[in-house]
């Protein structure tokens, strides 16, 4: 009898984790040719296992890993600088009212740690073929509906614990919730997509993913919180 499933299309039914599909093209084999069909598969998978990756971390040169870890470096450092510009640029905002400086590391911890945390959750899920290119609409979808949960729990959990250690400011903790909000929900979406983008443009996205989500999230997170600043308080 002549196989209706090839290698192949098996190979892909179980990348994709498709329970439903695996089972209908499965019954519709012969149990001889579909023994024949895992046999193949079989040593496709032993001959991938005995194979050397490409990219061997214990075999690779120091030069080789500092020049591919340097240029990221070189950019991440140039870029930081805009973190240091925006602080000058809100420099009235921080005479006017010093309490707002106190809350800064806060809200760029809290959005790095929400944006690296996307960030490895997708790098992981591309690592083990959950995830493809083409599924990027899905993962910004999937993660901007995450960000808009995670974002609401810490903003009031927030707002509550100013209310209760800064009494009279409400204001001012309106301002740090909604600024934690906008930080959280721009953090995760951003660390859901850049490691995609990162592979789309032939890049290593666990060099690079987090520490460039950490400087774009910072520079957003600053931008945010004195913009909202300059509308809710009198600065």
């Amino acid at each position: 009898m002549k196989l209706n499933l090839t290698l192949e299309a098996l190979q892909d039914l179980l990348e994709r984790r498709d329970a439903y599909a695996l089972q209908a093209a499965l019954e519709k084999e012969h149990p001889a040719d579909l023994a024949e069909l895992l046999e193949g598969l079989a040593g496709q998978e032993k001959l991938a296992a005995m194979a050397p990756p490409e990219k061997s971390y214990l075999k690779t040169g120091v030069l080789t890993l500092a020049r591919h870890r340097i240029v990221w470096l070189l950019v991440l450092m140039v870029s930081g600088m805009i973190t240091g510009s925006i602080l000058g640029r809100y420099e009235a905002a921080f005479s006017a009212m010093p309490l707002l400086v106190t809350f800064i590391p806060m809200l760029t911890d809290t959005g790095g740690n929400a944006g690296s945390q996307s960030s490895t959750l997708i790098i992981r899920g591309m690592a083990v073929g959950e995830i493809r290119l083409r599924d990027f609409g899905k993962v910004f979808w999937k993660e901007l509906r995450v960000s808009l949960v995670v974002g609401a729990a810490l903003s009031g959990v927030n707002f509550v614990r100013l209310l209760l250690t800064c009494p009279g400011q409400t204001a001012t903790a309106l301002t740090v919730a909604a600024a934690l909000f906008v930080t959280v929900l721009l953090a995760k979406t951003i660390g859901g997509v850049l490691p995609m983008a990162a592979k789309f443009f032939r890049a290593d996205p666990a060099i690079m993913a987090a520490p460039l989500i950490t400087t774009i999230v910072d520079a957003i997170s600053l931008v945010v919180y004195f913009t909202i600043a300059s509308v809710l308080l009198p600065i």
